[in-house]
């Protein structure tokens, strides 16, 4: 793979001093809607000022891209196959970085499946090569494949925190245990978070989470932190479909507005100073 340079082209010069922290999104199983939340937060962090970047990680079935729309004219596989550098994949979404909830995107292939089978070497490099990119981005999301897999894990365990993706199916909170299970056993340091979607209401969304969390504390000695609840909302899947990030194409819908207090919630967990966000001002009469 190749050496990252230290300032990418276009890119304004390096002012961070540290990497930022990477943030795995990751699911036991499919359907949860844990690439719609990676591109949903990466909207979001940009919303509130966050320089961010999108990996797409799911190296089997990668398609960040088909959710957002856009069509990179590079992605991780030319990056692997040696012909460009990493930063010279960065695709822009809707303005780039931090530009009214613009943020960039290094996208898979999506479709093909060519990085299901990587072999875990260059799985090792890419995981590597994320820390230097992230030098010039407050926050970086690593949209991860589902389950636990080899690669998967691999990837997972390059992360600094976790955010695992449940809804209140019995096989999606079956395998969103076995996941914290198996990341807990390879990895113990790391912050795990969950997520609730597609709850029926917020109060269910809590029920489903403290299911889990008891599970995590009778049978792995700790409790995952919740960083919130997005209840169903039609709105979602109008976004999906004429692929725009939500908070962009429907601002106050009842998901985007869930999704920004989990955006806001993690952001607290990095920096406490940060503070809750100042309720809106009510319209007078």
């Amino acid at each position: 793979m190749p050496i990252l340079n230290r300032n990418p082209p276009g890119r304004p010069p390096e002012t961070r001093i540290a990497p930022a922290q990477i943030l795995g999104i990751a699911s036991g199983k499919g359907g949860v809607g844990k690439t719609w939340l990676a591109t949903t937060l990466a909207c979001c962090f940009a919303q509130l000022g966050q320089r961010t970047l999108l990996v797409d990680g799911d190296l089997g079935l990668a398609n960040v891209d088909v959710h957002l729309g856009i069509a990179p004219e590079s992605d991780l596989s030319t990056v692997i196959a040696g012909w460009i550098e990493l930063e010279d994949a960065v695709t822009p979404v809707q303005g780039g970085v931090s530009q009214k909830g613009g943020f960039d995107v290094l996208a898979g292939r999506s479709g093909s499946g060519a990085l299901a089978s990587l072999p875990q070497e260059e799985v090792a490099r890419l995981a590597t090569a994320l820390v230097p990119i992230s030098l010039h981005y407050d926050q970086v999301i690593v949209d991860l494949g589902a389950g636990i897999e080899d690669n998967v894990m691999r990837l997972a365990r390059a992360c600094d925190r976790m955010v695992v993706v449940v809804t209140d199916e019995p096989a999606s909170m079956t395998d969103a245990y076995a996941f914290i299970k198996t990341m807990r056993g390879h990895a113990p340091a790391i912050p795990i978070w969950v997520v609730v979607n597609m709850a029926d209401t917020a109060t269910a969304g809590r029920r489903t989470f403290e299911a889990i969390g008891r599970a995590c504390q009778t049978f792995l000695g700790f409790r995952p932190s919740l960083a919130g609840v997005v209840q169903r909302d039609t709105r979602v899947r109008e976004a999906v479909r004429c692929q725009k990030p939500l908070p962009l194409y429907a601002p106050q819908a009842q998901a985007t507005l869930e999704a920004t207090k989990i955006a806001e919630t993690l952001l607290r967990a990095n920096d406490p100073s940060r503070g809750p966000r100042p309720s809106p001002a009510q319209p007078t009469a």
